[in-house]
């Protein structure tokens, strides 16, 4: 371990410091996306050595101000921490690159590159803290940006989804406030590895029982869980395409990185309640998402809709709770956010070519037939979805119905594995839809469009991570097993 390692900051600093630049280059749309994109590969070079120092030495700790924990607010990444950085920065960065391709008139707004760039930095500082708190206050930060960006979109009902939203996220912010509180007032510290500490002691005062009620309700309406889902395909649908991808890709993925650490770090001995109910919510949202992405629309609606049946599978294993299952979640979550951001910006991109920009399956039924590379790319992404190899969408099927093994839920897995298979009819047909058939009326469709270059390069770290998944299975495996003794997280964090 690495006391006060600088590295820690690059994936948080770099984007806010750019995005502050950006508002002083207000009027050069081109410099504001020179920065951007240089800000986002630095907080992904970033990320990616906090994730080899983690992979050597363990955990990384950066403490504000030098003040020890639980006195200061600590950045303390683990494994599991570095994972999700890693994982969001590279999608964040294929964003921006999306964005340097991107035709939509929001983009070009002086505002468009400081507020992503904002919503990047609270999505990786909410991965790295070790401070309850300090979570709640990066999340408002995304959360804040993000609503901006949807309410400043081209799609005329953005405003509506922002508001709707902004609402919604109000009412999980205030779940995880009141969670913190009660936690503050049983125990009188925000750090995690210190609430972790006094929590083993096996006293649970009535707020703390509270708290973790609170907490678990706060996560599940971030990741969009059944039946706090209402507010995904709307809000997701209107975002503009480098949004959306982030968004329906590891934006959710903070609920899951919370629930983690619920039922890993903090509430241990609540867990199996916990797992219980992730379990029967799992598999409602894996029917629930397979059924309304099979009968939706819209394109960019029914991956919003696949969103809700894909962390099912990732709740399923975090539910199951053994070791295999809880590495089959996290390769599972890794890879689905480089396969629905690619199949996000594909349909953003086969979109901005329309005459309306539609996405709906009526208006861009034969459109993509003149567009090879698109549709291989489409259906390589859809493949990945569906879990058909030598995709990584395969391996994370795999992995997780190896948990189901391991955990011997015959009939969750089996339920699982059915409503699977689904998600490779809806894909088949809206792929046969749009890029195979010939289109029912005389297309106008504009000379140029959305550039093609982040989802190429995403496609690529699909097919990669399914030739070569040893990396990802190994560092996955590396965090359950350091997550599987708290104790080492503690002792990392706040010494001795």
């Amino acid at each position: 371990m690495t006391p006060n390692n600088p590295l820690v900051l690059t994936p948080i600093f770099f984007p806010l410091f750019a995005a502050a630049l950006c508002v002083f280059f207000a009027h050069f749309r081109r410099m504001q996306r020179i920065i951007g994109v240089s800000a986002t590969i630095l907080a992904w070079l970033g990320s990616l050595s906090v994730l080899a120092l983690n992979w050597v030495d363990g955990l990384q700790l950066y403490r504000l101000g030098g003040y020890m924990p639980p006195y200061g607010i600590v950045l303390a990444p683990d494994m599991l921490s570095a994972i999700f950085t890693a994982m969001a920065s590279t999608v964040v960065m294929g964003g921006a690159i999306y964005i340097l391709g991107c035709r939509d008139k929001c983009v070009s707004y002086p505002a468009f590159m400081p507020l992503y760039l904002c919503m990047a930095a609270g999505l990786h500082g909410a991965f790295y803290t070790g401070d309850i708190f300090t979570l709640f206050v990066f999340q408002e930060l995304m959360i804040m940006s993000s609503v901006v960006l949807v309410g400043i979109s081209d799609n005329r009902l953005g405003v509506e989804a922002a508001i709707k939203y902004l609402l919604i996220s109000a009412m999980g912010s205030l779940f995880l406030l009141l969670g913190i509180g009660a936690i503050y007032a049983s125990f009188g510290t925000l750090t995690l590895a210190d609430i972790a500490r006094l929590l083993e002691g096996g006293d649970r005062p009535l707020l703390a029982q509270t708290a973790a009620v609170m907490l678990m309700c706060a996560f599940l309406l971030k990741s969009a869980v059944f039946p706090f889902h209402f507010w995904q395909p709307d809000f997701h649908t209107a975002a503009p395409t480098p949004v959306h991808a982030v968004l329906s890709s590891v934006v959710v993925k903070v609920g899951v990185y919370g629930l983690i650490r619920l039922t890993m770090l903090m509430f241990i001995a609540e867990a199996p309640l916990v797992r219980t109910l992730l379990l029967v919510l799992g598999i409602i949202g894996i029917f629930f998402g397979s059924l309304g992405a099979l009968r939706t629309y819209d394109a960019k609606r029914m991956l919003a809709y696949s969103t809700f049946g894909q962390i099912g599978f990732i709740l399923l294993g975090i539910g199951w709770g053994t070791p295999l299952a809880l590495i089959g979640a996290i390769v599972y979550a890794v890879n689905h956010a480089f396969i629905k951001s690619s199949l996000l910006m594909i349909t953003g991109a086969l979109a901005s070519r329309m005459p309306n920009k539609s996405a709906k399956l009526v208006d861009i039924g034969g459109a993509g037939r003149s567009f090879k590379l698109m549709g291989g790319l489409y259906l390589l992404g859809g493949l990945a979805l569906a879990g058909v190899p030598p995709m990584n969408g395969f391996i994370s099927k795999l992995a997780i119905i190896r948990g189901g093994i391991d955990a011997q839920s015959w009939l969750l897995l089996g339920l699982a594995i059915a409503a699977g298979l689904i998600t490779l009819m809806y894909v088949v047909r809206t792929w046969q839809h749009v890029f195979q058939r010939n289109p029912a009326d005389q297309l106008h469709l504009k000379p140029y469009g959305d550039s093609l270059v982040a989802p190429v390069l995403l496609v690529s770290l699909c097919v990669l991570f399914g030739l070569f998944a040893v990396p990802v299975v190994q560092a996955a495996t590396i965090a359950v097993t350091r997550l599987s003794d708290p104790q080492s997280y503690i002792r990392a964090v706040l010494g001795g």
